[in-house]
């Protein structure tokens, strides 16, 4: 069976794009191992679903790149909004998720001339039944050292709908990942604490309205980046007054994103607002559950990105040094 596939990217987080029907016979998960394996043509973190919706412009699935499901992604979702809108010749649209129907928009370029979306992200929760996370007796996690994570980085617990961990830290724990790759590691592994996984997010204060996060994304490592774990990221210095204004620029190993953090009485309204980049067509032949890939067309649209992380590797440059 020949499979026509897109592979998109945002903030370096790439995808293979598949607009798939509801009768489709294909192995989903078996197809997402295989296409994220770094060996086949570079792999990727996961394989985005596009299908039909009864409620919605369309709906988005998306398989991680070791075959589990992700309730949502930040990143992804712009990649299905721009594939979406210029579809349907539109600039906003409803996008139907696992757990809620999501308005993503075409915006102003964040950089030069880069394809741009915003897609909001929610619900939000702080209950750790929602993650879920087990501590003793605690109901919520807000800021707050927890010794068997770490003697010295605050915690906050948060779904948007994915599970997140986000310490604020010192530059110390950016330069070396290694605390972070071994708590991440085992909180993602048989432990009594997230029995489901969770992603865990580092973030460094860097000015009045920016930060830089690195995440270990549950059912893919280290990732250049997570789009609802850099929301939430900016979500939490808000609230910890680490930050303040209403947009953050959030700065990640693959580039950069802004994120819009409102509230409204007690209530947040976050948006994701970062690139969403074509980086070429593909065909495959998918037969006996094997890829086979036959033929692309590269398009030039990763070299506009190349320049914006040149841009954004000397402003990491300027804070790390």
């Amino acid at each position: 069976m020949k499979v026509q596939l897109v592979k998109v990217h945002g903030s370096g987080n790439t995808f293979y794009l598949y607009e798939a029907l509801y009768d489709d016979k294909l192995d989903y998960v078996n197809m997402a191992k295989q296409l994220c394996n770094p060996s086949i043509n570079g792999g990727a973190d996961g394989l985005l679903l596009v299908l039909p919706s009864d409620i919605a412009d369309a709906k988005m699935r998306v398989i991680n790149a070791d075959g589990s499901e992700a309730s949502m992604c930040g990143n992804g979702l712009r990649c299905v909004a721009r594939h979406v809108c210029e579809k349907l010749e539109i600039d906003e649209a409803i996008i139907e998720t696992m757990h809620a129907c999501l308005t993503v928009r075409k915006e102003a370029p964040i950089f030069e001339q880069l394809p741009t979306y915003s897609v909001e992200i929610s619900p939000i929760s702080f209950e750790l039944s929602s993650l879920p996370l087990f501590l003793e007796d605690k109901q919520e996690l807000h800021h707050e050292r927890i010794a068997a994570f770490s003697e010295d980085i605050p915690f906050t617990a948060v779904s948007v709908p994915n599970p997140h961990l986000i310490g604020i830290v010192e530059k110390k724990y950016i330069e070396n990942t290694s605390h972070q790759q071994q708590l991440a590691a085992f909180l993602n592994s048989d432990n009594e604490y997230c029995p489901n996984g969770v992603n865990v997010s580092y973030v460094l204060p860097i000015s009045n309205d920016e930060i830089f996060v690195r995440t270990y994304e549950r059912g893919v490592g280290f990732t250049n980046a997570c789009g609802t774990a850099m929301t939430a990221s900016a979500l939490i210095s808000t609230m910890e007054n680490i930050v303040s204004g209403n947009l953050i620029t959030v700065y990640n190993p693959g580039g950069f994103v802004q994120c819009s953090v409102e509230q409204y009485n007690d209530k947040w309204k976050l948006s994701l607002i970062g690139n969403a980049t074509i980086v070429g067509y593909y065909e495959i032949e998918y037969s006996h559950n094997k890829i086979e890939f036959i033929d692309c067309v590269i398009t030039e649209e990763q070299v506009q990105y190349d320049k914006c992380n040149i841009y954004t590797e000397n402003r990491l440059r300027s804070f790390t040094q």
